[in-house]
């Protein structure tokens, strides 16, 4: 191998990043990428779709006022989305579940474990079925290995562990559940992973009754041990163009998802203090229907529509604060941890520049031959090229399915909501009407 330019540096002559990539917008493409280079073999990324759990099934609209009937939004899927999740579904052959979440109370401390199960018909497995309980340090153990193995791919994020006190109980059941939700979506994202799904940590993750994390498995090759070390302090000429378009699109989609999630925010804050007034509001009209005979049913008709309208708002503020708030959450995470991955990809690269330039000034002294370190360095830089526009499609391809399915959901749990209120008020128009009638006919008896 010749040493000259990096290879994974030069142009790919592709199209700019920055003309294809809009943060949230339905045209999106993903870019076009070659072979993933990893632990599991090499694997074409269009082989894989990083799944979400429960894809959308636009065959089969949630009701009759489904926006999936109305405006059939699922029909602008891409072609490349559609074939992910079909091939994902059926090559699949490592499935994982977190479920059952159980409190553990001793003298030293309280924690939540959770149940993951896996079936598998892969080699590296000894049995196709175990069934195992995991808290969560456990998964951030599985995460910090899989970051420290794999340094060149996306490694999907966890939900925070902490939370402020007083604001959120991490015992109570609707944080139990969300948090389990979000433990359940790293499991499949993991293991829909064409090159972190055969890592021997995860092997061990799902395999192991007793896991002792203090005993560090031992992988045959540490792709990352150099990358970790950036070469005397060596500045980084110029991240390639289309990596600083992926940087320049992770700013800006954190700005818009800060933006909306904030926005979000003040909305349940607002919508939890309606219904805490609304709630009050039926309570007085049902108060008021006792003690007014001739307008009993009236009164009764008014605190109904109030109920009708508590409960559809109660499950719209769940569904915000359980399903769309921590998907907000784990993109923003997610950025993170591809922001991550970016400046170990400069690192890589500054690393081979320094060496490279060390090399030439060599040569140039005393015409010795390029160093093979500066070969594998290049190696190097060209296998985290590869990893992470293959990651960044897949990523891609996920967020357009995940915010599809978030948006069209919210849509969905808007218009039940409102036609449940306006179902309830055109109820109490026919009762006032039956009550207008009745008394003009007793009126005229």
């Amino acid at each position: 191998m010749s040493v000259g330019a990096p290879r994974g540096l030069a142009s790919s002559g592709q199209k700019p990043i920055a003309e294809i990539l809009h943060p949230l917008s339905a045209a999106e493409e993903p870019l076009s990428v070659t072979v993933s280079r990893g632990g599991g073999g090499d694997k074409s990324t269009q082989d894989s779709g990083l799944t979400n759990g429960t894809p959308v099934d636009p065959s089969s609209p949630a009701s009759t006022s489904s926006l999936f009937n109305r405006l059939q939004l699922d029909d602008d899927l891409e072609a490349d989305d559609v074939r992910h999740l079909y091939v994902s579904t059926e090559t699949r052959d490592l499935f994982v579940t977190v479920d059952d979440p159980k409190k553990h109370v001793s003298t030293m401390e309280t924690y939540i474990t959770y149940r993951v199960s896996t079936k598998t018909t892969r080699i590296e497995f000894d049995l196709p079925e175990y069934c195992v309980r995991r808290r969560y340090q456990d998964f951030d153990w599985l995460r910090i290995k899989l970051e420290d193995s794999q340094p060149t791919h996306l490694i999907p994020p966890l939900p925070e562990k902490f939370v402020m006190k007083g604001v959120v109980d991490r015992f109570s059941e609707e944080f139990v559940e969300t948090r389990m939700k979000a433990l359940d979506k790293f499991m499949k994202r993991v293991a829909d992973h064409p090159v972190l799904s055969f890592n021997p940590h995860l092997n061990a993750f799902l395999s192991t009754k007793d896991l002792n994390k203090r005993q560090a498995l031992a992988l045959l090759t540490k792709v990352g041990e150099s990358v970790k070390h950036v070469a005397g302090g060596y500045k980084l000429r110029a991240r390639p163009a289309e990596f600083c378009a992926m940087g320049e699109y992770l700013d800006a989609f954190t700005q818009k998802l800060g933006t909306i999630d904030r926005i979000a925010q003040r909305i349940l804050k607002e919508q939890s203090e309606y219904l805490t007034e609304l709630r009050e509001y039926g309570t007085v009209y049902s108060s008021w229907a006792g003690s007014e005979e001739e307008l009993q049913r009236p009164l009764e008709g008014v605190a109904g529509c109030v109920s009708t309208c508590c409960s559809s708002l109660e499950d719209q503020c769940d569904n915000m604060s359980q399903d769309f708030l921590p998907v907000l959450r784990e993109y923003v995470l997610y950025i993170e941890s591809m922001k991550n991955v970016l400046r170990k990809r400069d690192q890589s690269q500054a690393e081979y520049e320094g060496r490279l330039e060390a090399a030439i000034l060599r040569k140039q002294e005393d015409r010795t031959p390029m160093p093979l370190e500066v070969e594998k360095c290049q190696d190097k830089v060209e296998c985290f090229n590869a990893d992470l526009k293959a990651d960044w499609e897949r990523w891609q391809s996920n967020k357009r399915q995940d915010f599809k399915q978030l948006l069209t959901g919210m849509a969905d749990k808007n218009i039940n909501h409102y036609e449940k209120s306006q179902a309830a008020w055109e109820s109490l128009i026919t009762v006032l009407q039956d009550k207008q009638t009745e008394d003009k006919t007793s009126k005229t008896n």
